[in-house]
């Protein structure tokens, strides 16, 4: 008989209790994601139930995704010098209040604020949600990272979906019944912040290992984060056309209903989820850059393409064009991370809270170019900003990640 090495045994445990961590924060995620993604997906019955413009709907979006993106890098620094374990539990409960008062708000200034509380949710939520998914990964950052976003990306596909099914049909406050999702999310984290607290903060201080010096001058780190906050930033922007305003260009183009423009929307938010979970791996196996590559300038023929074909057509390129963008942010955010060793929170509420801010930038300025010029004109306009993922040639070349897992630390 074959002898069991009993060194393997704890490594399996441990592998076995990485993978259920990973699972619980992917799930919350989920539930994060899913809760977030609401208030994008009843724009419609917004827009129709307070008779808003376009550019108020991109307020509320700017207003929703500000409040995550200038939070996020603030609660990554501090938390990388403060690990606040319980911290993801108290970010649930400002999304659990912001779905209430969405779900009664009586006028527009309410449905602000509604937005801020989730938006602050969420900016506490993703900072210390990340570094939980790195510390369970075991070195392959990059798949841990692809199940972590791919729990929130299947949220968000959700909205849409929810939207057309049960909210619509049945109005504004049908919104408070997914505070029960809120309650669910919060009593996982919280079990995932006592394990957190439990395995990584609790007993006597251990001196932690150095991280690894970057082998790159300040200047080349430096250069080279900016070229991923402007891949980001292609990205994010336009992704914010499919996020809130992808419903109204094809009801407004093709004639089609509120619910079949959700069914739409959902498939490019699934194909988001299948992208979000492929870059990942993708990258741990043949190096984040081709990744980004791909992933960024890979989808401009596509882009190019949507404003000029049918519904059919609209509706196959969309998916693709999904399924492709979404596989960057994984590669970018650990790509990043590997250039700043050892500051994992920051790295990550600074993308994380960039990504937002894009995003509700990007909504704010289209849905002002939409009611000065056409929402058609919004994709004529977007389908360009794939072209900047030339800039991915001036990226270093970090090397095959699987050769440096060993050294790689959160």
């Amino acid at each position: 008989m074959q002898s069991v090495n009993p060194a393997q045994v704890p490594s399996a445990q441990a592998e076995r209790t990485g993978f259920k961590i990973l699972g619980a924060i992917s799930f919350s995620h989920f539930l994060n994601d899913m809760l977030q993604s609401l208030i994008l997906a009843v724009y419609p019955l917004l827009k129709s139930e307070f008779a808003l413009t376009f550019t108020q709907i991109g307020l509320i979006t700017l207003l929703y995704q500000l409040t995550a993106s200038l939070l996020q890098p603030l609660v990554g620094l501090y938390t990388d010098r403060n690990p606040k374990p319980y911290s993801l539990p108290i970010g649930m409960a400002c999304s659990l209040a912001g779905i209430v008062l969405l779900a009664f708000a009586p006028n527009y200034a309410t449905l602000l604020v509604a937005a801020a509380l989730l938006g602050t949710g969420s900016s506490i939520f993703h900072p210390e949600s990340s570094r939980v998914a790195r510390l369970v990964s075991g070195g392959r950052h990059g798949l841990a990272q692809s199940i972590f976003q791919v729990g929130g990306n299947a949220g968000s596909a959700m909205g849409p979906l929810l939207a057309a099914w049960f909210i619509i049909p049945r109005g504004q406050d049908s919104l408070a019944w997914f505070a029960l999702a809120a309650l669910l999310a919060m009593v996982v984290l919280y079990q995932v912040g006592a394990w957190y607290k439990r395995q990584h903060l609790s007993g006597p201080r251990k001196a932690r290992p150095a991280p690894p010096p970057s082998s790159l001058s300040r200047g080349a780190v430096t250069g080279s984060m900016a070229i991923l906050l402007t891949l980001l930033f292609s990205k994010y922007f336009y992704m914010a056309s499919f996020t809130s305003y992808y419903t109204f260009y094809l009801m407004h183009r093709f004639g089609v209903s509120v619910q079949n423009a959700q069914m739409h929307l959902f498939g490019f938010l699934i194909a988001v989820a299948l992208g979000t979970i492929l870059g990942g791996p993708i990258g741990d196996r043949i190096g984040r850059k081709k990744v980004i590559w791909g992933s960024i300038l890979g989808v401009a023929p596509f882009a190019l393409a949507l404003p000029y074909v049918d519904l059919a057509w609209t509706g196959i390129l969309s998916f693709v064009i999904g399924l492709i963008l979404a596989s960057a942010f994984s590669a970018i955010l650990v790509f990043a991370q590997e250039l700043m060793p050892g500051k994992v929170g920051t790295v990550s509420g600074l993308f994380f809270g960039f990504a937002f801010g894009m995003g509700g930038l990007g909504a704010a300025v289209l849905g002002k170019v939409a009611d000065v010029t056409s929402i058609e004109y919004v994709y004529h306009l977007c389908s360009f900003l794939p072209l900047l993922g030339l800039l991915t040639a001036f990226l270093p070349d970090l090397g095959r990640p699987r050769a440096k897992q060993a050294l790689a630390k959160a």
